[in-house]
């Protein structure tokens, strides 16, 4: 399937580093979160990208352009550098389509804007490119097959610190407690779709507002549950978690590195 990711928003909660280059190009470690995202869905066989691009493109074509295998790969360097054999690459068998989709474009004005290049296509994956998991995506295409659905999400409960209130009249608190024991779930953007998605969204409107409220009247929206990892990188703080995380010896979400399978016993570094 092909995967669409938007990459054209602004990054406000990250303006020390996206007033200088597009969110999707801050690094977790010495790769862009959009290389990380991509990785994953590569590693399951998705290989054919479409990048919704908006603020600061330019830098996400560049990138690709003048891409450097040898920063995440084994190599044999020789005779000075004049021979420089990889023993490994990352790239070599993905295709991406660069589309300009609008500065100031909201996410759902984004995939109108890349619908043609979807053409054929039964079903597609998306995702919001700000995010890192662990989630068996294979499962979670299963049981959307399954489902007489036209779109689903992950569903994820957030292990943050961050306190959840419930109130009485007024002002008076009815409920206080960890949001990790409040039962609450968010959509963590990652999306399947079916090309009917298209018939329930309108010019201009955004990704999930008023399409998932009409998809949830017709009982055509589905969520897929997980609970072990997933981490997104809005803040400063966010960037500073996963980097501890990529700098451990098993980061969660490199589904795609063997490291995981040659050393299953290794220390693991929780987010929170």
């Amino acid at each position: 399937m092909k995967v669409v990711l938007f990459c054209g928003g602004l990054g406000m909660r990250l303006r020390d580093y996206s007033e200088k280059i597009p969110k999707p190009m801050v690094k977790v470690g010495y790769r862009p979160i959009l290389w990380n995202v991509m990785k994953y869905y590569a590693h399951y066989g998705h290989k054919e990208f479409i990048l919704c691009l908006g603020y600061k493109g330019d830098m996400i074509k560049d990138y690709f352009v003048n891409y450097d295998e040898y920063l995440s790969n084994d190599f044999v360097y020789s005779e000075g550098g004049r021979d420089l054999r990889l023993l490994n690459k990352d790239i070599h068998d993905w295709k991406i389509t660069f589309i300009h989709t609008g500065l100031n474009s909201n996410v759902g004005q984004r995939l109108l804007a890349v619908k043609p290049y979807l053409e054929g296509e039964e079903m597609f994956l998306a995702n919001y490119t700000d995010g890192l998991s662990n989630l068996h995506l294979p499962d979670m295409i299963e049981e959307f097959k399954k489902e007489d659905t036209v779109a689903a999400f992950s569903a994820y409960q957030p292990k943050q610190s961050f306190h959840v209130v419930t109130f009485k009249e007024k002002n008076g608190v009815d409920r206080f407690t960890s949001i990790r024991n409040a039962g609450v779930w968010i959509n963590t953007g990652y999306f399947i779709f079916r090309k009917e998605f298209f018939d329930y969204i309108n010019e201009g409107e955004d990704l999930v507002e008023e399409p998932f409220q009409r998809l949830i009247q017709k009982e055509k929206l589905y969520a897929y549950k997980f609970k072990d990892f997933w981490a997104c990188m809005d803040t400063f703080k966010d960037k500073q978690l996963l980097d501890k995380l990529h700098e451990s010896e098993n980061p969660p979400w490199e589904c795609w590195n063997q490291r995981r399978e040659k050393f299953p016993n290794r220390k693991k570094t929780t987010l929170y």
